[in-house]
Order: structure tokens, then C-alpha cells, then sequence
């Protein structure tokens, strides 16, 4: 984008700067609430408020992005918000899976039966399975 920026913008600036320069007649301004005259080279008047309008439409451009640039300086902070908590999950999954390969690594022991439930046992129906029917 900058070349063609370049490209286009160089041959216009030679033009123009040509143009003043070959203009050399003496101008007189007048600025009118003032009453002030001023006189200078009509291409020293051209290059000024050529250099007075690309600087003003610069000043208004970059006015213009401003909630563009705000809005991008928020969505650089949530980012960098997100990418911590993001790190954060990380870091717990990462946990919780160490945790899961170290529980089945270990040997599940289940706790001995009471008495009462020894004898509940005993006395209750066990469910008949499919083979034991036949």
C-alpha cells in the first residue's frame, strides 16, 4: 500500500511543486476582518497552503480513527485478560489431568464391610443373571 501510495502520490507532488515555482509573481493577501495585506511569491503562498491543507487533512484523519483506536486499545486489554485466564485454565486442566493419572495409578481399596453390612448381605436377594436361568 505505501509503494502505491508512493507511485501516485510522487508524480502529483512534482506537478504541483513545478507549477509554484514556474509562478513567481508577487500576491497580496488581504485578510478581511483584520484589514491586514500581505504580500508574498505566489509559490511561496502555493506550497504553504498546499503543505496547511495536507497537514489539516491529516489532523482531521486521524480524528476520525479515534474511537477506532479506542476501541482497539480495549480489545488489546480483554485480549490480554483472556490470554491469562487462558493460561490459568491451562495450567488446571493440566492439574487435573496429572491427578487422574496418578489416581489410576494407585490401587483402588474399598473399605471393609461392617457386620451390619455383612449380614445385610446375606439376607438379601442377589440377582439372577442370564446363564443362571438355563
Amino acid at each position: 500500500m505505501g509503494f502505491l501510495k508512493l507511485l501516485i502520490g510522487l508524480p502529483i507532488l512534482v506537478v504541483i511543486l513545478i507549477f509554484a515555482f514556474v509562478n513567481n509573481d508577487l500576491a497580496t493577501f488581504s485578510l478581511w476582518p483584520f484589514y491586514i495585506e500581505i504580500t508574498v511569491s505566489l509559490s511561496v503562498a502555493i506550497v504553504f497552503l498546499l503543505t496547511l491543507g495536507f497537514v489539516l487533512g491529516s489532523f482531521f484523519s486521524w480524528l476520525s480513527y479515534a474511537p477506532v483506536r479506542s476501541a482497539l486499545r480495549k480489545q488489546k486489554r480483554k485480549n490480554k485478560q483472556l490470554s491469562k485466564e487462558h493460561l490459568k485454565l491451562s495450567k488446571e486442566v493440566e492439574d487435573l489431568h496429572t491427578n487422574i493419572a496418578t489416581l489410576k495409578d494407585t490401587d483402588i481399596v474399598e473399605p471393609k464391610k461392617t457386620l451390619g453390612q455383612r449380614i445385610k448381605g446375606f439376607f438379601s436377594k442377589k440377582p439372577v443373571s442370564e446363564n443362571s436361568k438355563l
